[in-house]
């Protein structure tokens, strides 16, 4: 999570792995109208643990940011239940294919509980201090990514930071999982191979107004290699079997008032 800037704590493995998720949230993973598809990823991203780590609480108002084929938000909707509200954005640039177009109007017609929004991969937005939570998975170093392909223009990661901030309630979270990359050019890192540095991610967060409040370890893979990354990622939807997962909660205080 990253909570507003005021004394930032890096607090690694701040919440006991070993610990259970709660009960209901096994209920919310484990609920039977799932996807077969989505259900069998769950063995290697540990939802129900990732959410509990993530403080996640019944009733919460949560985001999914490019959702994609919508594995969070389906279970955030099951997880926050009827008190609760669910938006999944994602980027029209996205959701042009056909195959996520097929993707999503099942999802839609599946979850009447889930509110679904489209927006400009290069310029996100929502109404002002909205979301207890946020959720933003294997998708944050997509801001430092442009493609012709893709019609993903440069993207100034600062702009959408200030825009979550704005959209996050007062002690909000925003939780972040992304692939591990090595320190040096951002932006050539993440168009070669879909990772980025988790400094430059706290530094961006606490530049925003955000403050780190625990990582934890809970989806490291470490591949054989001593390490190695073995597989590159060619879109953000790519999933890496042999690399390592930052798993990030931050939180947003409350803002500072001129005296």
């Amino acid at each position: 999570m990253i909570t507003t800037l005021a004394g930032a704590a890096f607090l690694a493995g701040a919440v006991p792995l070993s610990a259970a998720a709660p009960a209901w949230l096994g209920k919310a993973v484990s609920a039977p109208d799932r996807p077969a598809a989505a259900a069998a990823l769950d063995a290697g991203r540990k939802p129900a643990e990732v959410l509990a780590f993530l403080g996640l609480k019944p009733g919460m108002a949560t985001a999914d940011i490019m959702t994609g084929s919508g594995y969070w938000a389906e279970i955030l909707a099951n997880a926050v239940g009827p008190r609760g509200k669910v938006t999944a954005f994602e980027p029209a640039q996205f959701y042009n294919d056909p195959d996520e177009q097929k993707i999503w109007k099942a999802l839609a017609e599946r979850r009447q509980d889930i509110d679904f929004v489209r927006y400009p991969f290069e310029n996100w937005s929502a109404g002002g201090r909205q979301f207890d939570f946020v959720m933003l998975s294997l998708n944050y170093h997509d801001l430092y990514w442009e493609s012709a392909e893709y019609r993903i223009p440069r993207t100034d990661p600062q702009a959408f930071l200030t825009a979550l901030f704005a959209a996050v309630k007062p002690g909000g979270v925003v939780g972040i999982i992304d692939h591990v990359g090595a320190a040096g050019d951002t932006r050539a890192i993440v168009d070669k191979l879909h990772r980025i540095d988790p400094a430059v991610v706290k530094a961006d967060f606490e530049r925003a107004g955000f403050r780190l409040e625990a990582e934890s370890p809970l989806l490291a893979n470490r591949s054989t290699m001593t390490g190695a990354l073995r597989r590159r990622l060619t879109r953000s939807r790519s999933r890496a079997r042999n690399s390592f997962h930052s798993v990030t909660r931050t939180r947003a205080s409350a803002p500072s008032m001129a005296a």
